[in-house]
């Protein structure tokens, strides 16, 4: 008799927040490296592209009125404005991936975070990044030299009101060594795929 087993479940929506110059663009761009079958979510953003950025790979970048289109039509799974630019994360990819099992990875900030994991419940996983230190944090901001003194500080407040939020996160990392801080993200992920709550059993055959 065959004892061979079906194994299928549901997408898990992957969520990695934290203060601007924590290091998460890098540790996700890392995590998709080395993790097989993990899709980037690709947000839209009001923004202006920063040099090296491109329309469609780290965001899809649109002007307010597009923005207030898609979400007055309720396209995004959630959405928010921080530092003056809005950010929206499109709904459709993520019902899609959620229901057919594959895994999709957010770098997203604490509001769409808190959305999401209200939205997604269960499927939805959530990983806090911390810098070394709030100096090391400041150190990082000013030698972007792309900020005025009043935004570095605007970002440094910002980034301690959304450490208070930790009690809502699944897991946290303070990124002391990128080696190290995508280890520990590849081994939320393996992890959290491997758990029997997340499986649906449809054998023996």
């Amino acid at each position: 008799m065959r004892a061979d087993f079906a194994f299928e479940r549901h997408g898990i929506v992957f969520i990695v927040s934290g203060p601007s110059g924590a290091g998460k663009s890098t540790l996700v761009d890392a995590l998709l490296a080395r993790v097989r079958d993990l899709t980037l979510s690709i947000s839209c953003t009001t923004r202006a592209p920063r040099a090296g950025e491109r329309h469609g790979r780290e965001y899809h970048f649109v002007d307010r009125d597009e923005f207030t289109r898609q979400r007055d039509a309720h396209e995004f799974a959630e959405w928010a404005e921080v530092h003056g630019s809005l950010y929206g994360t499109i709904r459709r990819p993520l019902d899609d991936a959620v229901a057919d099992g594959t895994d999709m990875l957010l770098d997203i900030d604490v509001q769409g975070a808190r959305h999401l994991k209200r939205s997604y419940r269960e499927a939805a996983v959530a990983v806090m990044v911390f810098p070394p230190s709030w100096d090391e944090l400041e150190r990082r901001l000013r030698a972007r030299r792309t900020e005025d003194d009043a935004t570095v500080v605007r970002r440094l407040t910002r980034a301690r009101e959304e450490a208070a939020a930790l009690g809502e996160y699944d897991y946290w990392l303070v990124n002391r060594d990128v080696e190290q801080s995508v280890a520990r993200l590849e081994s939320i992920v393996v992890a959290e795929r491997a758990k029997v709550a997340r499986i649906v059993v449809e054998g023996p055959s």
